[in-house]
């Protein structure tokens, strides 16, 4: 819910910006300036899909749907990210093609003025939207922060630019400062796509599973034996994980889903209610003994040899450890 009312304000904030580079390009004629306002279009449009994104995947599990809704914040910020790009290619060529015949700039010193405001205020907005978004788990909501960050760099950029042009009255470089432009939108288009096609393909989140995995280490306990075969997909701000959990093979039905219990606890405290577990129990094995740090244990068969840490290469592989 989170998620949709910021997502409200940025596109409330994306039509602000658009008028305020729209004014500016008005005022001074710049070419670079205009491609920045063409650019603000995406963010509007953008900012409309990841409002129906986000509606949509707010919806309750079904039938159809059991993991819910979550997947379509990734279509969301693919469809945004092809948006920037495309936009960046066809202002690239339009801008190639004026090459050749410069136009003057006018009133450059108030254009800069309003230039430097919009380049303050996406930052500020981009900053916000990804941070909150990476807190309640938005992938649409970074999505649109990393937009407009990247939008408040390249008008920082724009706006060295226009301090020389506003200096040498060399107007051919107008042209070239909306090229270089357009060259940084594609890469900003590029770099939220590759991400949300990770989602889609539900490739691994290394950054996201070191976190899990440093949080259970930090809450270990002497019955999790071992621990392997973790995997984490995301389903928009949805995170579903699944393990094996290895606990002492003489342990019954309620035993073992103390210990589940208490592992998911573990998750939850440090995640929230954005995450769904699925553990599955092992019982251990006689060569488990050589990790297991459980004292009052009548069953072992050899010597405790050393608590086996966990970490990403260990712990994602489907397969017991303590073997020799």
């Amino acid at each position: 819910m989170e998620s949709f009312q910021i997502q409200k304000k940025v596109l409330a904030f994306s039509v602000f910006q658009f008028l305020l580079k729209m004014l500016s390009c008005y005022l001074t004629g710049s070419l670079a300036i205009l491609t920045d306002g063409l650019e603000s279009i995406i963010n509007i449009i953008g900012s409309i899909a990841g409002l129906a994104a986000l509606w949509y995947a707010m919806l309750p599990k079904d039938r159809n749907h059991p993991y819910g809704h979550g997947k379509i914040e990734f279509l969301s910020a693919s469809f945004e990210g092809m948006l920037i790009a495309i936009t960046g290619v066809i202002i690239f060529y339009q801008s190639y093609l004026s090459l050749g015949n410069p136009k003057p700039v006018h009133k450059l010193d108030l254009g800069l003025g309003l230039v430097a405001l919009s380049g303050w205020l996406n930052y500020y907005a981009g900053v916000y939207a990804m941070k909150r978004g990476k807190i309640v788990g938005s992938q649409q909501l970074v999505a649109t922060g990393k937009h407009l960050r990247a939008d408040a760099y390249s008008t920082l950029a724009m706006f060295a630019g226009l301090i020389v042009l506003y200096f040498s009255q060399w107007w051919l470089l107008d042209n070239l400062i909306a090229m270089l432009f357009c060259l940084f939108l594609v890469y900003t288009g590029y770099t939220i796509l590759r991400d949300a096609m990770g989602g889609i393909l539900d490739e691994a989140d290394e950054a996201l599973l070191n976190d899990v995995i440093a949080s259970l280490e930090a809450h270990r306990r002497e019955n999790w034996v071992d621990l392997h075969n973790l995997r984490i997909i995301k389903y928009g701000s949805l995170l579903h994980l699944d393990c094996h959990l290895t606990v002492p093979w003489y342990f019954n039905v309620h035993q073992a889903h103390n210990e589940v219990e208490a592992l998911e606890g573990a998750v939850k405290d440090h995640f929230g209610t954005v995450v769904e577990l699925f553990v599955h129990t092992d019982g251990c094995l006689p060569y488990s003994c050589a990790i297991c740090s459980k004292t009052a244990c009548n069953e072992r068969k050899q010597d405790f040899a050393g608590s086996l840490t966990w970490n990403l290469e260990n712990i994602s592989k489907n397969e017991k450890h303590g073997k020799l």
